[in-house]
């Protein structure tokens, strides 16, 4: 069934990804031929070269450009290569209503890197999304135009709904085994989707209900202005932003099944897993110790409630949040106490994975990937 997308959130109910299980962590947690052009069948083209079995999936996201290419196994997938950048496509969006000058060079310069990796790894077939910016953006189509002329990588402006949907598809197999309801979440950089999912059926969950909130770690902190070094104004903007964020999930909120007991939250997004970085105090970000963590909510709170008074030098200061994400993480603090506020889970499960691998699965089954 198709939705809508009204202001200022759409939500709705909804009509094989293989990966390990959640896993407990010790003492810290429990643990391409021609390019169809833009014009036509965005964002999803094939490649003539002799290799017909490496797929790769391009998100991107109003913070992040992401290219994953793969190749099937016989549990999924291997990965051949991976490439990310943060290129703040939606910087100042909420201003101008505009993708800017220098978002674009940024994001061009990014998928010109992807486009290259495209052609030397032969990759048989390719999907390239985009998100909240460019569904926001006056100059959103023109922006995917100027993209495949400059990089010949053909973006698929897709819907919150699809969005939410290959974020399930990409992560779902790192749910927490139970019985009770079950609840995914992806906090990006210009909206957060919520999807409430009924896990107990063969492959990929089923979509109960949904939600996406205009309200991503950019958007967000665009939002709130204030005085970064005054702790009086940093304690009363981050109120606020929970404030808006409360308003965005609460049709959600109503409808959300309550006090059903074992009920199962999972995220995926550059916000859980900097969280739980921090949780597990790594010196540097590991991902192989953070896809999979499950992590105590009470833990994931009290680290975002600190970080909500910490001053931006000392954020900086931080291991696995830096200069890139200092600005940006409070925003995504905001967000997910929020969620943990509408769906008390005792536990967090953490997916450093998403939209792309969800892509992935999507082309390989669709296409009959076998080994």
């Amino acid at each position: 069934m198709q939705h809508s997308r009204p202001s200022p959130q759409s939500s709705g109910p909804v009509g094989r990804v293989s990966g390990k299980s959640a896993r407990s962590g010790s003492g810290n947690g429990s643990k391409a031929a021609a390019i169809t052009p833009p014009s036509k069948q965005r964002g999803l083209y094939p490649y003539t070269a002799r290799d017909r079995r490496s797929y790769a999936a391009i998100d991107l996201g109003t913070n992040n450009c992401r290219l994953l290419i793969a190749k099937p196994s016989a549990d999924g997938f291997i990965v051949v290569d991976a490439f990310s950048r943060i290129v703040r496509l939606g910087e100042g969006l909420a201003a101008t209503g505009r993708i800017s000058d220098a978002a674009i060079d940024r994001a061009i310069a990014a998928l010109s890197v992807c486009a290259d990796k495209l052609r030397r790894r032969h990759v048989t077939l390719a999907r390239s999304v985009a998100t909240e910016a460019c569904r926001r953006a006056s100059n959103g189509a023109e922006f995917i135009q100027r993209v495949y002329r400059e990089t010949g990588i053909a973006l698929d402006i897709i819907s919150a709904q699809e969005e939410a949907r290959l974020a399930v598809l990409g992560c779902h197999a790192l749910l927490e085994e139970g019985n009770g309801p079950a609840l995914i979440f992806d906090i990006g950089g210009g909206s957060t989707e919520l999807v409430l999912v009924d896990s107990h059926c063969d492959g990929a969950p089923r979509i109960v209900d949904w939600v996406s909130a205009p309200w991503g770690v950019v958007s967000l902190t665009e939002s709130e202005l204030f005085d970064h070094a005054n702790p009086t104004e940093r304690l009363a903007a981050y109120g606020r932003m929970r404030a808006r964020v409360a308003e965005a999930f609460a049709p959600l909120a109503r409808r959300l099944p309550q006090g059903e007991a074992g009920i199962r939250l999972l995220g995926t997004s550059g916000t859980v897993t900097t969280l739980a970085s921090l949780h597990l105090d790594l010196p540097r970000y590991d991902r192989q110790a953070i896809d999979g963590l499950i992590v105590p909510s009470s833990s994931m709170r009290a680290i975002s409630e600190r970080l909500s008074t910490m001053a931006l030098a000392d954020r900086q200061r931080l291991p696995c949040i830096g200069t890139e994400r200092a600005d940006l993480v409070v925003a995504g603090c905001a967000i997910l106490e929020s969620i943990l506020d509408i769906w008390p889970a005792e536990r967090l499960g953490v997916a450093d994975r998403g939209i792309r691998e969800g892509i992935l699965r999507g082309l390989m089954d669709r296409h009959g990937a076998t080994t």
